[in-house]
């Protein structure tokens, strides 16, 4: 069953954490195999709520874009470098490839060999020193073990080609020979007597007794193989390790973790048909072609508290939504096929989960309710934003006697350690809570800071109004707006870039400076937002 993120918006606030973690709780509960994660750091609010029910902070989710592992790319495709040539060259024939990666004996990536650079090798006529294992010529040339005292064969190829006595009288033998020789007996005996590396007898000749005991005293390695002289001679070579054809420079891998995009990218730059997978710690996983992207396993998500892909995680557009809870307006995502969608207009995505859990008669435990209450605690400001419901405030008081706790007493420790800004500095407050929103065509961005001391930002002022002029200039907004909602007042102070003043005066009916308080207002969703949008359609 394959896993599915139920995620939030990236700015994480207690609401979209809280309920990421009870619903992802409900659907496992009801036979999914979900996961709730994070699109970003959590606030000290919600800190103080995770800490208080003794609840796990969910991971880091950084993308759901279509990763190298998601596709039904070609697992364990590779040879080690200890594999001779031609066991090499047949594995690609086989598995219909032209090149194919190398590991070491960790599996590690070392390089890649490719039928190419075996052809070339073949090709060569004047280099015969030869290195390869004993099993590696067994297994190339068809050969049985006659004596070995070498694992390892190093030395000159000699091919008895030569009538005896010329080869006798003609060539030396000694301990870097490697002969290649049928059933010439007084070549085989001068071979044993000179102390020959190895000795190769073809056409499934018979070495005699004598000579065989010779051989044993000088150490005199020896293979027996019923292929004649010539294709022995032919193929020999290809008993050599694929090590030594690797190429081991300026190799093209992707790790298993990288974007399928920037695979697709690279792959139709290079002349390459496939390429080496690797994790994270360099072992290789198998070769990818750009074949395998026509087949992919995508990602599959829940989103809470959000439906709009410009709050959303990167890469939804390649992810499979399957439901989304929300109470927010209807936005900008859409899907190709019908999926649960939740909807309602309360004061918290945490109530529309309360409900989810009693219409699947699921029982709410003491931390699920304790998580589920600060939630909307905190998404209806103790129920002075005017996105309260009355079904908000009644489950509120039913979760409270879940856990046991005094909702009132405990939203306003809750919104005291939220409102610590101790240690963050000006850019960190400001894009706790900041969103983007596209309004006919305008770029707009609004932050919202709930706090129980706006002391703290208001007397820093020019430096807030500095960061919103800066983020127009250099990020093309049309508008950037901050709220420091004052919770204990029930209002906010606004600030707003220099050049909004006129839209924004327009839009709450008034002239306002930097820093004006407005009354009852705290809520960028139901309050400030539709305040914009109806300016702006007039």
């Amino acid at each position: 069953m394959d896993e599915i993120y139920v995620i939030g918006h990236k700015k994480p606030d207690t609401d979209t954490v809280t309920a990421s973690i009870c619903l992802s709780y409900l659907r496992n509960k009801l036979g999914m195999k979900t996961e709730p994660r994070i699109l970003g750091e959590i606030n000290n609010e919600t800190k103080f709520v995770l800490d208080y029910f003794k609840v796990k902070k969910p991971k880091y989710l950084n993308d759901v874009r279509l990763q190298i592992k998601d596709l039904n790319y070609i697992n364990g495709l590779y040879v080690n470098a200890k594999d001779s040539i031609y066991s090499c060259f047949n594995y690609m024939n086989d598995n219909a490839i032209t090149n194919v990666p190398v590991v070491n004996d960790k599996n590690e990536l070392i390089g890649d060999a490719s039928i190419k650079d075996i052809a070339k090798d073949m090709l060569k006529v004047d280099e015969n020193y030869f290195e390869a294992s004993y099993d590696n010529i067994l297994k190339t040339i068809n050969g049985s073990e006659i004596l070995r005292f070498d694992d390892v064969i190093k030395g000159n190829i000699l091919v008895a080609a030569y009538r005896s006595t010329t080869f006798i009288e003609n060539i030396n033998i000694d301990k870097t020979s490697i002969l290649i020789v049928g059933d010439r007996h007084s070549i085989i005996e001068y071979a044993v007597n000179s102390g020959a590396k190895l000795i190769v007898l073809t056409g499934n000749t018979k070495i005699h007794k004598e000579h065989l005991e010779i051989a044993r005293k000088k150490k005199v390695n020896i293979i027996k193989t019923d292929v004649d002289t010539f294709n022995t001679a032919k193929f020999i070579g290809l008993s050599k390790n694929i090590d030594d054809l690797t190429k081991k420079e300026d190799i093209v891998s992707f790790n298993e973790n990288d974007a399928v995009t920037d695979f697709i990218s690279t792959a139709n730059k290079m002349k390459y048909s496939n390429f080496p997978v690797i994790d994270n710690n360099g072992k290789c996983k198998g070769i990818v072609k750009l074949i395998h992207t026509a087949e992919k396993k995508r990602k599959k998500v829940i989103l809470v508290d959000h439906n709009e892909y410009e709050q959303s995680v990167d890469g939804l557009e390649e992810a499979e939504i399957i439901e989304i809870i929300d109470h927010h307006k209807i936005g900008t995502i859409g899907t190709n096929a019908p999926i649960n969608f939740r909807n309602m207009p309360v004061g918290s995505t945490d109530t529309i989960v309360t409900l989810l859990y009693k219409e699947n008669n699921v029982t709410i435990s003491k931390e699920i309710a304790g998580l589920l209450m600060s939630g909307i605690i905190s998404d209806t400001l103790l129920f002075a934003s005017p996105t309260t419901t009355e079904l908000d405030k009644a489950l509120v008081k039913e979760l409270s006697s879940i856990c046991n706790v005094d909702y009132q007493k405990y939203g306003l420790e809750m919104f005291k350690a939220g409102s610590t800004l101790k240690d963050k500095t000006e850019d960190e407050i400001f894009y706790t809570d900041f969103k983007n929103f596209s309004i006919e065509g305008l770029k707009i961005g609004v932050s919202q800071i709930s706090t129980i001391n706006p002391d703290d930002i208001l007397q820093n002022r020019k430096n807030y109004i500095k960061i919103l002029n800066d983020l127009v200039k250099n990020n093309d907004y049309n508008m950037v707006l901050l709220f420091v909602t004052d919770i204990l007042k029930n209002g906010s102070y606004i600030f707003f870039n220099n050049e909004s003043e006129e839209l924004v005066d327009k839009c709450f009916g008034k002239d306002l400076d930097e820093g004006s308080f407005l009354e009852g207002i705290v809520s960028r969703k139901k309050q400030v937002i539709p305040a914009i949008m109806q300016e702006l359609e007039n």
